[in-house]
């Protein structure tokens, strides 16, 4: 059990580093190549927009971590309409 347990955690480990260090991956649907052949006609990738990588899943659910972690807990600064008058 305790094997299993560290062969899972090792295995997430090394997911987010390979996130961390390279957070994007070639298309799969166009193996990298940004294009895509139907019926005698070449059209970009609908998947990655001809762009031939994509982001990872990983990366992309820390993203989204880090903006609502950002979100929730830092006040908005705006800045100030008028200037008040010091105290006398």
């Amino acid at each position: 059990m305790a094997l299993a347990s560290l062969a899972i955690l090792l295995t997430l480990a090394g997911y987010a580093a390979l996130c961390f260090i390279q957070p994007f991956a070639p298309c799969r649907k166009c193996s990298g190549t940004g294009i895509r052949q139907a019926r005698r006609t070449v059209k970009l990738c609908r998947r990655c927009h001809g762009h031939r990588h994509r982001l990872r899943t990983g990366r992309r659910l820390l993203n989204t971590g880090r903006g609502i972690h950002r979100d929730g807990t830092r006040p908005h600064r705006t800045a100030p309409d008028r200037e008040f008058p010091s105290w006398p």
